[in-house]
This record gives structure tokens, C-alpha cells and sequence, in this order.
């Protein structure tokens, strides 16, 4: 099945990342990974800050074969890498394994990377090979794709989702409550218990396949 996961990198253990010993404040945002023949270029932009010269604020590294600015905006700049694969770190990693990456986003604290494997195997081959090459990566969250149907909808009769949705909309899960259940019910057209019943029900299903969800997250962790 399709997998998910979100993993952190400290910002000093990513090459791009000397670029906040400049300029702390920006974010990085990663635009799009593009492999090619001996290298990958990523594209990303560089935000909160206004240079006149952007690509200096970026330090030489062994893994930049080189980099450019491609646009600006005001204080945002999209520039392109070229990377070299002979080097060992996440993006030629990635590359590497053919793991698709979905979105990477860097601060002065961490990296953080969302990949997508065709089934937890992907990941784990990914763990593995930064395992193998000393990439001090952190798995922070894992999670099958599954259909948002399958998930919670399934498990939900058609008059147990429209209670919640509407016991939703009219404020009944707020504190203090905005309606009450015999509003719910006239409303319905059914009684203040046969409302009761049906949010009981559809919440024991939600919370029944969001928890079972996260336990298998917390063994795969584990």
C-alpha cells in the first residue's frame, strides 16, 4: 500500500542549509526535483529576506555543481541547483532509490521532507541507504494512503454522518454548546435520543479507525 512519511534533517547536515548562517530568518521551499545525467536539479525558492545578490548568500559546497537565480519577487527568489549524484545527501539519496519526494521545506532549525513510496518497503530502502551513508535523518511521521472513505466514511451509516456533520456545523461541539440535541433532532426531524444514538455511533467509528491509524503508525515507529 502506498506510504507516506515525514522526515527532519538538521539544517546544518543539509548542504543548502549554509545559507541560513546569512540569512537566519528566510524559509527555503523546495519548487521541484528534477534527476538528469549525473546530477538533479532542484529548484526551490527563498523566502523572507530581500539581497541583492542571493546566490552568494550561499556558501560553496561539494554537492552544488552550481546555482542560479531563475526569478524573483519582492523579497522571494527561485533559484536552481545542480547536484551532484556522486555526492551523498538526501536529494541524490532520493534519486537514487526513486523515492518521489512530495514537498521539502528548510528553517534554521531542521529540514523537513515528505516522500511517498509505493509501500512501506520504499521507505524503509530509503532509511536504510542514509543509514548506510551516515545521513542523520529523523522519521517524525508514517502513514498509509489510505482513502478518506475507507478510513472513516466506511465505518459511518448515511444518517451517522449527517448528525455529525450537522451536530458539527451548529455548534454542538463547542464549549459552552451552541445548540441542543432536541434542536438537532427538530431539525432532523427525528427525537432528541435517536440524535444522541447516531452521534454516539458515528463518533465510536471515527475514533475507532483513528486510533487503530495511529497504533500502527507508533509499531512501525517503533
Amino acid at each position: 500500500m502506498a506510504t507516506e512519511a515525514t522526515f527532519t534533517v538538521p539544517s546544518d547536515q543539509f548542504p543548502l542549509g549554509t545559507v541560513f548562517e546569512q540569512l537566519p530568518d528566510v524559509t527555503i521551499t523546495l519548487e521541484r526535483l528534477i534527476p538528469a545525467q549525473d546530477v538533479v536539479i532542484p529548484y526551490f525558492w527563498v523566502r523572507g529576506t530581500k539581497v541583492d545578490d542571493i546566490e552568494s548568500a550561499f556558501n560553496e559546497h561539494p554537492g552544488v555543481k552550481n546555482i542560479r537565480l531563475v526569478d524573483s519577487v519582492e523579497d522571494e527568489y527561485l533559484l536552481r541547483v545542480e547536484w551532484a549524484l556522486d555526492y551523498a545527501d538526501v536529494l541524490t539519496i532520493l534519486a537514487e532509490t526513486a523515492v518521489p519526494l512530495i514537498a521539502a521545506t528548510g528553517t534554521d532549525q531542521q529540514w523537513t521532507f515528505e516522500i511517498r513510496g509505493d509501500d512501506r518497503s520504499d521507505v524503509a530502502d530509503f532509511q536504510r541507504r542514509c543509514r548506510e551513508l551516515d545521513i542523520p535523518i529523523t522519521l517524525t511521521e508514517l502513514h498509509a494512503l489510505t482513502p478518506v472513505e475507507t478510513a472513516t466514511e466506511a465505518g459511518l451509516t448515511d444518517t451517522q454522518q449527517e448528525a455529525l456533520v450537522l451536530a458539527y456545523e451548529r455548534g454542538y461541539y463547542e464549549s459552552p454548546r451552541e445548540v441542543t440535541l432536541e434542536d438537532l433532532g427538530e431539525e432532523l426531524g427525528i427525537s432528541q435520543q435517536a440524535v444522541g444514538s447516531r452521534l454516539r455511533g458515528g463518533i465510536k467509528h471515527v475514533l475507532g479507525g483513528t486510533l487503530s491509524t495511529f497504533s500502527v503508525e507508533s509499531r512501525a515507529r517503533a
